[in-house]
Order: C-alpha cells, then sequence, then structure tokens
C-alpha cells in the first residue's frame, strides 16, 4: 500500500513537471484600437514562433504612450504596435523602448525609419476628401491646394477634426504647420474665419458632417485619409493636402519577453501580413512589393508626393495650446 501511494505521487510529480514544461510562455502586445490580424494569421504566428499572443487595446495611440509612461517601471507589455509620426517623438524623449531592427524590414521601408527602437509597419496618408459629384451637381471647381482652403468659398465647405482629441486632426495641424512655418496661425484664423467646421473625431466629420460617403451633411469637403475613398464611389482626395502618417512597433524597455516582441514584429512585415493591411486596418504595407487591393489600386493609391513632418520638431503642446487660444 505504501509503495502504491509512493509511486502515486512520484506520478503526479512527474505529470506536474511535464505540465510545467509544455506551459506556453506568452508574448503581450500593446496596440491601438483599431489592430487587426485574422484568427489564421494569429494561428501561424503562435505555431511558428512558440508564443500565445495576448494583445491589448486601450485607445488610440496617444493612450499608448501614456500607458508606457506609467507603466514605464513595470511594463504591462512586451511590445507595442501603432505609434505613429506624430507621436514617436515623446516615446524617443522618454526613452521607453528597447533598440531593435527587424531582419524583415523591405528596402522600400528603410527611409521610414526615424530611430533604431521603431519599427515601421504600416502607413497612410491624411489628406483633404472631396465629395466630387456635390462640385460637378454644383457647377463649382474643386479646391487644389492648402492654399485653396483658405478662401472663404471653400472653407465654408470644410469640415476639419479637433487636433486635440483626433489622431488625423492633429496629422493635418502638422501639416499646416509644415507648410506655413510660423504663419501657421494666421492660416487657421483664415479657416475660422471662413467658417470651416470643426468636429470632434473622424466619425463625426467623416459620417455626419461629410456630404459624401454614407453621409448626408452640409460639407463637402472633409478630412479623412488617401485610402477613403476605396470604399466611397463618388469621392476622391486632394494629394497636395495629404501628410504622410507612419505606424511604427517596437520592444519595450524593460519587458518580460523581449524576444517575443521582437518575434512579433518579425511576423508583422511578413508577405502575408503586409497584404492584409489594407483589408484589416484601412492602412497601407511599408512592402511595395506587396500589390494593394484593385479597388484601392483604382481609386486609393497613395499621393506620391505627401507632406512630411520630422517628429523631432513636433511641439504637441505647444502647437495645441495655440490652436486652442484662436478658437
Amino acid at each position: 500500500m505504501k509503495k502504491t501511494c509512493a509511486s502515486l505521487a512520484l506520478v503526479m510529480v512527474l505529470a506536474a513537471c511535464g505540465a510545467e514544461t509544455e506551459k506556453t510562455e506568452t508574448v503581450t502586445i500593446l496596440t491601438h484600437d483599431s489592430f487587426g490580424i485574422t484568427e489564421e494569421q494569429i494561428a501561424v504566428f503562435e505555431e511558428e514562433t512558440g508564443y500565445e499572443l495576448i494583445t491589448i487595446a486601450p485607445g488610440d495611440g496617444g493612450v499608448l504612450v501614456n500607458q508606457l509612461i506609467l507603466n514605464k517601471d513595470n511594463p504591462q507589455a512586451d511590445g507595442v504596435y501603432g505609434l505613429d509620426t506624430f507621436i514617436v517623438g515623446t516615446v524617443l524623449e522618454e526613452d521607453l523602448l528597447d533598440p531593435y531592427t527587424s531582419g524583415n524590414l523591405p528596402d522600400s521601408a528603410t527611409d521610414l525609419v526615424v530611430d533604431e527602437s521603431l519599427t515601421p509597419i504600416d502607413q497612410g496618408e491624411v489628406c483633404i476628401n472631396v465629395d466630387t459629384a456635390w462640385f460637378e451637381e454644383n457647377g463649382i471647381a474643386e479646391p487644389e491646394t492648402l492654399e485653396d482652403l483658405r478662401e472663404p468659398q471653400y472653407a465654408e465647405l470644410l469640415a476639419l477634426i479637433d487636433p486635440v482629441s483626433s489622431s488625423p486632426g492633429f496629422a493635418f495641424l502638422a501639416a499646416t504647420v509644415a507648410e506655413y512655418g510660423d504663419d501657421w496661425e494666421e492660416y487657421w484664423t483664415d479657416l475660422f474665419a471662413g467658417g470651416a467646421r470643426i468636429a470632434s473625431g473622424w466619425s463625426d466629420a467623416y459620417y455626419a458632417d461629410f456630404s459624401g460617403a454614407d453621409g448626408n451633411g452640409p460639407y463637402p469637403l472633409v478630412l479623412s485619409y488617401s485610402s477613403s475613398p476605396a470604399a466611397a464611389p463618388d469621392t476622391d482626395y486632394l494629394p497636395s493636402t495629404c501628410v504622410r502618417q507612419v505606424e511604427y512597433a517596437g520592444v519595450v524597455s524593460n519587458a518580460a519577453n523581449p524576444e517575443g516582441a521582437q518575434a512579433f514584429i518579425d511576423f508583422m512585415l511578413t508577405e502575408d501580413v503586409q497584404a492584409s493591411i489594407p483589408n484589416t486596418m484601412y492602412m497601407y504595407p511599408v512592402d511595395d512589393s506587396v500589390a494593394l487591393p484593385e479597388e484601392w489600386q483604382e481609386s486609393a493609391s497613395l499621393s506620391g508626393d505627401p507632406i512630411i513632418v520630422d517628429p523631432g520638431t513636433i511641439d504637441r503642446g505647444g502647437w495645441l495650446e495655440a490652436f486652442t487660444e484662436l478658437r
């Protein structure tokens, strides 16, 4: 009886040890709330790497930065995805990421690299979109440039987005600073005087204020993305108003599983994931060898000559304070 009990105890110990050694290690990624890869892709990642993928999506890119700062001494994630051009300056200032450059980085993405701790994953362009049908029906020529928009005849038709509360809103603000320098406040003064509308967020501007797409609003010009016309017939975007927005991933400093975060970044640059980005996240891949969906090729390809904002020149707090005083 004693021998039987001892044998059972030994079996239970060995079983417990075996279960422990077979336990899958997790990798936790902090993402913005628009992140998306398919269940099939997740399964491939987990099978190829041996890591169980856990994602945390607390909000937009600004929220991600706040989370990283708040948990700097005790990080809750191993990696982060969704830090864009207009907030990475804060990430670098706060030293929130470890250096890592993926071996999967395509040649077409090398000019998007701003620091060795930030790997470009996807890109987009924030642009003024136009309801082409409205302008045709009303016999009015469409505007073409940022300068055109400050004219009262176009400013009164324009729905913009608050840069204080919106990522595309801040991207457009940064574009006007890049284009007009010290005169950017005068530019915005003209927009306001002409009757430009400021919505609190993208959804309000695009679906409530805009006359095109699914909206029935009074504004045939709206701030959106170069990709938006792919899903909205009779709309287009104004190429000269586009500003580039790149989204980056990185390895969180002091992470429990930095190797897992590196594996995730590598995976996001694989051909299959890059090809799915337009459909899953409505952005463009950084790998230009990957073909865009047909409808994107027809009406929503990248502008080719966007306004480029250097993240190192962004004075987020100062610009937002000045903008608030203008309103």
